[in-house]
């Protein structure tokens, strides 16, 4: 399957150069790493990740392999994972070009190619699935750089689902609690 994309960041490009070849960077960014270890600096790396298919999900053992670099203008980054009777191939071309106002637009191409037994499942999701991943990756790429080039300011974090719930079940036995402290009060008067 061929996927391809671009995107414009708001900073130098050797400041988004910076962040594609840095794995630590990539790893924060890239949707279901697990876990990520260098092997050769600036060149191979070792990555555990997981990537749903519908409703299965299947953790792959990767070699990651930045190749072909011509900073800070382009690359390509060679993955070949395997994991659960199934191995995943990659090769992610990107290149950087100046753009307007200082800012850097990013090209990427990506050939994935899908072998075992999700092929099939893997075939049918795997359009919307790449696309989400891929969209997941650079928006969280391009808020990275911009956070770091001050362009933006970082987001607030958000707090999750449970911590949302014991909020408002504090603010329920607070309210709960002050009216019938209020009353007590009222009625001792």
């Amino acid at each position: 399957m061929q996927l391809n994309g671009s995107t414009n960041i708001k900073a130098p490009r050797q400041k988004v150069w910076e962040f594609m070849v840095n794995p630590d960077a990539v790893a924060r960014c890239a949707p279901g790493v697990e876990s990520m270890e260098v092997i050769e600096p600036n060149k191979k790396f070792k990555v555990v990740a997981s990537v749903g298919f519908g409703t299965v999900k299947v953790r792959f053992n990767t070699d990651v392999e930045l190749a072909e670099l011509n900073p800070p203008t382009s690359g390509t980054i060679k993955a070949r994972g395997t994991g659960q009777g199934n191995t995943a191939n990659v090769v992610a071309r990107f290149v950087l070009a100046d753009g307007e106002d200082r800012t850097t637009d990013l090209n990427w191409t990506a050939d994935v190619t899908i072998v075992g037994n999700i092929a099939s499942m893997a075939m049918r999701l795997m359009g919307s699935v790449t696309q989400n991943l891929s969209g997941k990756f650079f928006e969280c790429m391009k808020a990275q750089v911009e956070v770091a080039e001050g362009v933006i300011e970082a987001p607030v974090a958000q707090p999750g689902f449970f911590a949302r719930l014991i909020q408002a079940i504090r603010r329920f036995f607070a309210r709960l609690f002050g009216r019938l402290f209020g009353r007590a009060q009222a009625e001792s008067q």
